[in-house]
């Protein structure tokens, strides 16, 4: 996570310069008018990492800003969620006098919800065992938080190692587990948007969706309301169990996750791999009319682009618009962009995410 300098006062005109450069990027597309989704312009992130810096008996957090030799002391971070700030700092206080706690302790990583919940990682570069969870337990006890423990080949949980968001998609809540050290969407109102958005777009595609990289179901389940059937993949193992448990907490019926790659299981639906990994789905019954794909930074392969386009819709979410651009040139020889949209996830930096909703000509 970088060291964004948020400046609520200018939140709309840097939001104007993201739209403005998103308009001239992808001009050659021909976009219809982009949807534009805002951020909360402070306390937006609900999951963060913090290096611990130990300067004689002081404790304080660090960010490096570009450059990684370089440590800022952080002594105020509006960014995060209120949950987060309200007690890292007394965090700290708490630690700080603690020889037990701070010892070799290197980093803090937080991880809240909308609703409320937080999970606190303290990452240490020494053995860690009982006489720390003793002490670690008067923490939780203290802020009413789960803590995980993490030293090499160490991993301590009281008592928790995730977080239950509840989205609230139209009025009707979701609940996503969220585990620690695993993806999961860190801006959680826009994330919100980003699903209605993605409802709206598809409401009338019916037939069944496909989705590659679906993480822990967060648009998944949603979006399963607007579709007969859903086959999810995704290669994280921490990810297909959170997505499983997901589909079990919101009762949902109609959703299989797969646990592999985007690639693989691109060639399993060309016929051109045969795996255990998708017996018993019956993928030949299904009426795949849709495709959502929310790749990593570097986009779709050229396999996969190719595969998308065996479907009628597309909707890709993307959280690099350079090689989204790439991915487009090749889809929209094919495809015509009808629906299109900025979503603000990271305010004050240069990150942006996009969807795109496309249509075979």
């Amino acid at each position: 996570m970088g060291l964004p300098n948020v400046q609520p006062e200018r939140y709309q005109a840097l939001l104007t310069e993201k739209l403005d450069w998103v308009k001239a990027e992808f001009a050659e597309f021909d976009l219809p008018q982009i949807d534009v989704f805002e951020s909360e312009p402070s306390h937006y992130r609900l999951r963060a990492e913090f290096r611990v810096w130990h300067e004689g008996d002081d404790l304080y957090y660090v960010m490096f800003d570009g450059d990684k030799h370089t440590p800022v002391r952080i002594d105020s971070c509006p960014m995060v969620s209120e949950r987060i700030h309200d007690m890292m700092f007394k965090l700290l206080d708490v630690i700080r006098p603690n020889e037990m706690l701070r010892r070799r302790l290197f980093q803090i990583d937080f991880l809240s919800s909308l609703s409320g919940e937080l999970t606190v990682t303290l990452l240490y570069h020494r053995p860690i065992g009982e006489e720390w969870a003793e002490e670690a337990r008067k923490l939780r006890s203290q802020f009413d938080i789960d803590i995980i423990g993490r030293a090499r080949k160490t991993k301590i949980l009281l008592d928790r190692d995730y977080v239950i968001e509840t989205l609230n998609i139209n009025d009707k809540p979701f609940l996503i587990k969220q585990v620690e050290n695993s993806f999961s969407q860190p801006n959680g109102r826009v994330c919100e948007q980003m699903i209605q958005w993605g409802l709206d777009v598809t409401a009338n595609t019916g037939g069944d969706l496909v989705e590659y990289y679906c993480g822990a179901g967060t648009f998944t389940l949603p979006l399963a309301q607007n579709f007969r059937r859903v086959v999810a993949t995704e290669l994280a193992k921490v990810s297909v169990h959170a997505a499983k448990d997901n589909i079990a907490l919101n009762k949902i019926d109609n959703v299989d996750v797969v646990r592999i790659s985007a690639e693989d299981f691109s060639q399993v639906l060309q016929g051109k791999l045969q795996t255990r990994r998708v017996a018993g789905l019956a993928l030949d019954e299904c009426n795949f009319t849709t495709v959502l794909v929310d790749p990593p930074r570097a986009g779709l392969d050229a396999d996969t682009v190719q595969q998308v386009q065996q479907y009628d819709n597309i909707l890709y979410v993307s959280c690099n618009p350079v090689t989204l651009k790439e991915n487009l040139k090749e889809i929209c020889k094919n495809y015509k962009v009808e629906r299109f949209a900025l979503f603000d996830q990271f305010p004050y930096t240069h990150h942006m995410e996009c969807g795109v909703f496309l249509t075979r000509r």
